[in-house]
C-alpha cells in the first residue's frame, strides 16, 4: 500500500549571497595600487519543477525544510565568488503552491517541466572595487550578501486518484474502498461525511493497479461551498472516472434515484466538464430487502448505455465484476487537463509594505521591516566606512526623523534585526 497525501506544508529558504571582499592591489610597478575586492556570488534559489510522473506529495511529509546554499565570498584581484547551485524540487503536476501566511497563490503547476522559483537566493554583496569613486580612491567598504527569501508554503494537489467515489454520506463508499484495496478508512454508521479523502491502491493480477479515492461526501448545495462541497469538488477535478455509489436499498429512508439526480446536478453546476466524465454506477447494499425493486426502478430511469453494477460492499457480492470493468475502462480514458487558476489569482508582487515600523519600550526603540533588516544583514559593521554608509541609508529612509518624532533622547538604545545601537 502506498501512502497518498494531497496537502503538505513546507519551509523554503533561498541561499544567502556571498560577502564582497575588501582588498587592495599590491602589484609591482603600480605605485598607488587600488581596490580589488570582488563581489560575492549569488545564493541558490529553491525551484519547483512540475513532474507528470509524480502523483502524491508524500515526499514532503518526510522532509519539510529546504534551504539553498550560500554563494561564495568575493576574493582579491576582483574575483567574484561562485554562485550557488539551485535546489530543484520535483512536484506533481496539478499542485497549487500557496503562501502559508497570506494564503496567496504563488504558482499553479499545470505542465510537465514548468519551473517556478519559490524562494529566491540573495544577491552577492559588492566588493570594495565597486565603491571606488572620484572622491574615494581607496574605499574600505564592502557588503555582506543579501539574505535569501524565506517563507512557509502550503502545497495542495488537486487530485490523486484514477477513480473517484461519489455519493451521499453513509452509502458505503468507505466500506467499498476498504474491501477492494489496502486502505483502512474509519467506518461507522454516521450520518455525516468522511472529512478527508481515503485513498487506496487496487491491485489486480498482471501488475495492473489503479488509485481509488473515497472523496468527502456531497450534500445538496455543495457547488456553492455548502458542507464540504468545494473540498470534495477540488478532489474530483482530475479524476478520470467517477464511480457513483448509491444506497440502492433506501435503508437511510432516502430515495436512491433522487440521490443520483442531486449528486449529478451538483457536479454539473460546479463544472459541466466534470459532469461529462465517464461514469459507472455501483448499486450498493443489495443484501438488504427492497434493493431489487429499487434497482429495477433505477435501470428503467437511466439513459441507454449507463452501466450499473449491483454490489454489496459488506458481503463482497459483485465487487470483482465492478473492479475488472473499471480496470478495463481506465486505459481508454485520458487524464483530464488541469484547470489553470485565473491570472488575477496568481500573485507575483505583494502589496508594498511599510519601509519600517518603530515600537518603543521606555528608552528602547525596536525598528522592524524587511527592507531595513536587509540593510543591517548586508552591512559589514567592522569597517568604519560601512557604518557611515549604513547611517546615510537610515537617514535617506527617514528613520532618523521618525525616531526624533518618537521622542528619542541621547543615550537611548535602538535595535534593528538583533543589532543594538546607541543614539547620539
Amino acid at each position: 500500500m502506498s501512502l497518498f497525501y494531497d496537502r503538505a506544508k513546507i519551509y523554503v529558504k533561498g541561499g544567502d549571497g556571498g560577502a564582497g571582499a575588501v582588498a587592495f592591489r599590491r602589484e609591482k610597478y603600480v605605485p598607488e595600487g587600488g581596490p580589488s575586492g570582488g563581489d560575492g556570488g549569488r545564493g541558490g534559489d529553491v525551484v519547483f519543477v512540475g513532474d507528470e510522473g509524480m502523483s502524491t506529495l508524500v515526499d514532503f511529509r518526510y522532509k519539510r525544510h529546504y534551504k539553498g546554499d550560500r554563494g561564495e565570498h568575493g576574493q582579491s584581484k576582483n574575483m567574484t565568488g561562485k554562485s550557488a547551485d539551485d535546489v530543484v524540487l520535483r512536484i506533481p503536476v496539478g499542485t497549487v503552491v500557496l503562501d502559508d501566511d497570506s494564503g496567496n497563490v504563488i504558482a499553479d503547476i499545470t505542465e510537465h517541466g514548468q519551473r517556478v522559483i519559490v524562494a529566491a537566493g540573495g544577491r552577492g554583496g559588492r566588493g570594495n572595487a565597486r565603491f571606488m569613486s572620484n572622491t574615494n580612491k581607496a574605499p574600505t567598504l564592502a557588503e555582506n550578501g543579501e539574505p535569501g527569501e524565506e517563507r512557509w508554503l502550503r502545497l495542495e494537489l488537486k487530485l490523486l486518484a484514477d477513480v473517484g467515489l461519489v455519493g451521499f454520506p453513509n452509502v458505503g463508499k468507505s466500506t467499498l474502498i476498504s474491501k477492494v484495496s489496502a486502505a483502512k478508512p474509519k467506518i461507522a454508521d454516521y450520518h455525516f461525511t468522511t472529512l478527508v479523502p481515503n485513498l487506496g491502491v487496487v491491485d489486480l493480477e498482471d501488475g495492473l493497479s489503479f488509485v481509488m479515492a473515497d472523496i468527502p461526501g456531497l450534500i445538496e448545495g455543495a457547488h456553492t461551498g455548502a458542507g464540504l462541497g468545494h473540498e470534495f469538488l477540488r478532489h474530483t477535478e482530475r479524476t478520470r472516472l467517477i464511480l457513483h455509489v448509491l444506497d440502492i436499498s433506501g435503508s437511510e429512508e432516502r430515495d436512491p434515484l433522487e440521490d443520483f439526480r442531486i449528486i449529478q446536478e451538483e457536479l454539473r453546476l460546479y463544472s459541466p466538464a466534470l459532469a461529462e466524465r465517464p461514469l459507472l454506477i455501483a448499486a450498493n447494499k443489495m443484501d438488504i430487502p427492497g434493493a431489487e425493486e429499487n434497482l429495477q426502478r433505477l435501470k428503467d430511469e437511466l439513459e441507454e448505455g449507463q452501466e450499473v453494477f449491483p454490489i454489496s460492499a459488506a458481503t463482497g457480492e459483485g465487487l470483482q465484476a465492478l473492479i475488472y470493468r473499471i480496470a478495463q475502462r481506465l486505459p481508454d480514458i485520458p487524464m483530464p487537463e488541469i484547470t489553470n487558476y485565473d491570472e488575477e489569482h496568481l500573485v507575483t508582487k505583494a502589496e508594498p509594505e511599510k519601509r519600517f515600523e518603530i515600537t518603543k519600550d521606555n528608552d528602547h526603540y525596536l525598528i522592524t521591516g524587511k527592507e531595513i533588516e536587509k540593510h543591517v544583514a548586508m552591512t559589514l559593521f567592522d569597517h568604519e566606512e560601512s557604518i557611515y554608509r549604513f547611517q546615510n541609508i537610515l537617514k535617506a529612509m527617514g528613520v532618523d526623523d521618525a525616531l526624533r518624532e518618537a521622542g528619542i533622547k541621547e543615550g537611548d538604545s535602538v535595535e534593528i534585526a538583533g543589532v543594538s545601537f546607541e543614539w547620539e
